[in-house]
């Protein structure tokens, strides 16, 4: 037979689970993210692998420009690439502050410094993450001329 929790354990673990609310809310938001940037890479490669079948049969300014626009493309992919994994880097640091969160309270250890530290660790990756999607967004909208009205 398994001993039964006490009224304060049973406290203790719900109060832990209210205070993992928050960091699992985030996740779901990188998840998002990270969705967004998948999907992007997606279009990306396609776009590159429809380049690369034409470009052979091209010469001239229109080899040039499709050459130019597949050098874009590489760029943008190589941004991508590294907001997904800083974005998944802190998803992984959210997850591990979670963890620490419970472990800590079942084994009566003081861990605020390393959830302190993990969850900063977390935000730095996520805003390094979200600044190269920015750059990447702004490649993107940069191949993209509007003539005015």
């Amino acid at each position: 037979m398994t001993p039964m929790l006490a009224t304060s354990d049973i406290t203790g673990i719900a109060h832990v689970i209210q205070l993992a609310v928050a960091p699992v809310f985030l996740l779901t938001g990188i998840a998002g993210l990270l969705s967004v940037l998948v999907n992007r890479l997606g279009r990306v490669v396609d776009r590159f692998r429809t380049l690369h079948g034409r470009v052979a049969e091209l010469q001239g300014a229109a080899r040039e420009s499709v050459e130019s626009e597949m050098a874009v493309l590489g760029r943008r992919t190589w941004f991508i690439h590294r907001a997904i994994a800083l974005c998944t880097g802190s998803a992984l640091l959210v997850c591990m502050v979670i963890a620490t969160l419970f472990i800590g309270s079942l084994v009566r250890l003081e861990a605020s410094m390393i959830i302190a530290t993990l969850f900063i660790l977390a935000m730095v990756s996520l805003v390094v993450g979200l600044l190269f999607f920015l750059r990447e967004i702004h490649l993107s909208t940069g191949y993209i001329h509007v003539l005015p009205r």
